[in-house]
């Protein structure tokens, strides 16, 4: 999921960078409709930018509280924690094995 959010986010970025560079091109062009656009386009790029900050907060603050949880139940179950990093390891040597 950490992937995938990522991956969201940097095409969520370039698709910013894109409309900025596609506002700056038409920004020659005159007329009622044409600066109407880009005004709703700025307007829109402003708002997804500020989207994408407060997301990239979110994620980042799950992220150190999934990984203070996991290392709170490490801490308080170390045992427990070796048998699931055993099993884990088991189950992946035979998958490695039987390919």
């Amino acid at each position: 999921m950490e992937g995938t959010g990522e991956r969201l986010l940097s095409d969520l970025r370039a698709l910013i960078e894109d409309a900025e560079a596609l506002r700056g091109v038409t920004t020659g062009q005159v007329g009622e409709a044409a600066t109407a656009v880009r005004q709703r386009m700025t307007d829109r790029l402003a708002h997804a930018r500020r989207s994408l900050a407060e997301t990239e907060a979110l994620l980042l603050e799950k992220g150190r509280a999934a990984a203070k949880g996991a290392d709170t139940y490490v801490k308080e179950n170390p045992w427990n924690a070796v048998g699931i990093a055993a099993g884990a390891g088991f189950v992946l040597g035979l998958l490695v094995r039987r390919k």
